[in-house]
């Protein structure tokens, strides 16, 4: 018994020497106090995962903030599995079409442009407050479409600056899988063969939007912002739909699904950040 108490005691010393940010009060930016970040440079936890989210239309069924939610959840997790990490503020004004063109979410209450050369911006002076403050490695995760150019934009400028000193600012192309990306499909042919119809998953190709995939993601992150009787209501007409702001049928999605999509899309978000870590220097 007594040595079963000794490697016991071990076990977490040595889970907190592996993840030093396992031992903040919280992996989030706006939680900590500045000491309390000082203090976490200062024992290597140099990189900051900003997130880029998005406030617009998701049909009946989902809440506006929908990627603000969901890109929060996912880069909390990403940073307790990189373990030197810490998470920024999440932004949530981003690029949602055009401010008159009504085939854009613009033409739906609610919804929020900002134009990409603004947010490019956003991006840029975010970046340059963690380099001053000492962070090494700036990593860029967005979960809208249309927030994608502009981080890659943004992240090639900083980096082609910055190539004297040792930081650098990772845009992470893989942490948005479409429901069709290579990641997705052994799951995707799974829930098919399982009964689902795969066009509730666009297998005509069509530009998804408050579909299966989306509403299943959302389901797992948090069920109180999906309505879930609305979505059980939803007709199968595509035009109908349109008018409504959805692309797709979103009436079977479930947390289930939304859970086993997430797992994939951590790992594959860490696996790149691990790898531009080392490539981009």
């Amino acid at each position: 018994m007594k040595y079963l108490i000794i490697v016991l005691f071990f076990i977490p010393l040595l889970s907190f020497g592996q993840n030093p940010n396992s031992k903040l009060p919280s992996v989030f930016l706006e939680e900590l106090t500045w000491t309390e970040v000082q203090e976490a440079l200062d024992k290597g936890i140099k990189t900051i995962i900003i997130p880029t989210g998005g406030t617009e239309q998701n049909g009946p069924h989902m809440v506006l903030g929908k990627h603000n939610f969901r890109v929060k959840f996912l880069a909390e997790k990403i940073a307790n599995q990189l373990g030197d990490a810490l998470v920024a503020p999440t932004l949530s004004y981003v690029p949602e079409g055009e401010i008159n063109d009504p085939n854009s979410h613009m033409a739906f209450a609610g919804t929020i442009h900002l134009p990409e050369e603004y947010f490019i911006k956003v991006l840029e002076y975010a970046a340059r407050s963690f380099k001053k403050h000492g962070f090494t490695d700036i990593v860029l995760v967005g979960d809208s479409g249309p927030n994608q150019n502009g981080m890659k934009v943004i992240s090639e400028q900083l980096n082609q600056e910055w190539q004297a000193s040792n930081t650098r600012v990772h845009f992470i192309s893989k942490f948005i899988l479409s429901s069709q990306s290579p990641e997705n499909r052994p799951l995707i042919d799974s829930l098919i063969k399982k009964g689902i119809p795969q066009e509730a998953f666009g297998m005509n190709k069509d530009k998804l939007h408050a579909d299966i995939y989306d509403a299943s993601l959302l389901l797992a992150v948090n069920p109180n912002l999906v309505r879930i009787d609305k979505m059980k209501k939803l007709g199968n007409d595509p035009e109908e739909n349109r008018k409504l702001g959805i692309s797709g049928d979103p009436r079977k999605a479930s947390a289930k699904i939304g859970k086993k999509f997430i797992k994939i899309r951590i790992q594959t978000s860490v696996n790149q950040i691990l790898t531009l870590k080392k490539e981009n220097r």
